[in-house]
């Protein structure tokens, strides 16, 4: 097997190295190239045709937003944004992600030393998965695929299935939960800014991100949706169209209250390889609403939500999971269907009107 071929962009000699050290202490990895700014970024990306591309995002001469609008106008590659764990930090990748960056890596701006080498094995694990799953590009994922959307187990026409011909499900929904990790958040934002302003239900959300990620995610949803969209808190009621997104670094469960449901937030369990983590809310969310959920899994590397979305077909509840033609990375929905779990496997751009077809 070929190695994975990785070019560097970083204004920094420190995190080049860093970066570079941690990549290549992987016998499957070769870093074929390191820049200090955009420009060069963009000129070595062209010259050594690299399998994947990590990209700072603050940098002198050409920053990385520019540097990635043009790294996806001349050379398509994978990129991976390494971003700062600041509130402008979180936007800027926001940004990044939505031009087609395919997924990013936090750092720290203090001790720097120490904080880079956390992220090693997460950023060995995806630079390999995605080098070599060559993942579709957030903005191609949401246009429209040529090829038709499918039932599980039951083929049909694509006139029966389409959800703007199909007839309206005989089933109760009382609330809609969502998992997905990466590509995510271009794919939330094909399907939230879709729903209704008079939704009945409220939607939960995970997305695996740090805390000030998820808040900037939030407020990006809800500037572009009709329904309200926000950073989940600890002991708020569930109100009818209102989007959740849980919080980085808690998990998020829901609980009745006498006549209400509400959000509890919390760092257990422990043990989990997420938090938040999509099986620990789905789950919560099976036990306390019974057959009324409709669940559905986007995009992600792994296979968090498998078990959740199981106790959900177990409880009686639907399970929708987007299909591979569109996923930036099919790992959580493809654990979902191959396990026989999902009601309907669906392109990205039709999620959004199934789950409208349901009320």
């Amino acid at each position: 097997m070929s190695k994975v071929k990785v070019l560097v962009v970083d204004d920094s000699a420190f995190m080049r190295k860093a970066i570079a050290v941690m990549l290549e202490s992987d016998p499957e990895i070769e870093v074929v190239g390191m820049a200090h700014n955009g420009e060069d970024g963009i000129e070595m990306a062209a010259k050594l045709k690299p399998d994947l591309i990590t990209l700072d995002i603050e940098m002198p001469r050409m920053d990385g937003l520019t540097a990635l609008r043009r790294i996806m106008e001349d050379n398509p590659t994978p990129v991976m944004m390494i971003s700062s764990l600041t509130t402008e930090g979180a936007a800027a990748t926001l940004e990044a992600l939505s031009l087609g960056a395919v997924d990013f890596i936090p750092k720290q701006l203090s001790y720097v030393a120490l904080d880079i080498v956390k992220i090693k094995d997460e950023l060995l694990s995806k630079v390999k998965h995605i080098a070599r799953n060559k993942p579709r590009r957030p903005g191609a994922s949401i246009k429209r695929p040529t090829s038709a959307s499918t039932v599980v187990k039951k083929p049909v026409p694509v006139s029966v299935i389409s959800p703007e011909t199909q007839k309206k499900p005989k089933k109760r929904i009382n609330i809609v939960a969502i998992g997905t990790s990466t590509g995510g958040p271009p794919a939330l934002q094909a399907i939230i800014p879709l729903l209704p302003k008079n939704f009945p239900v409220p939607v939960t959300v995970v997305q695996h991100m740090p805390a000030t990620f998820t808040k900037s995610l939030a407020e990006r949803l809800n500037s572009l949706s009709k329904v309200a969209v926000k950073e989940a808190e600890h002991g708020e009621a569930l109100s009818p169209g209102v989007v959740y997104i849980a919080q980085g670094g808690k998990h998020m469960t829901v609980r009745f209250n006498s006549s209400s449901y509400s959000i509890d937030l919390s760092d257990e369990p422990s043990t989990t390889l997420h938090r938040p983590a999509v099986d620990v809310m789905v789950k919560s969310v099976a036990e306390n609403y019974g057959s009324a959920v409709l669940g559905i899994i986007l995009t992600g590397m792994g296979n968090d939500g498998l078990e959740g979305l199981r106790l959900v077909k177990q409880k009686g509840g639907v399970v929708l999971a987007q299909n591979e033609e569109s996923c930036v990375v099919y790992g959580m929905p493809r654990a979902v269907v191959e396990n026989n779990l999902a009601d309907r496997v669906l392109p990205l751009e039709q999620i959004a009107a199934e789950i409208v077809n349901y009320f």
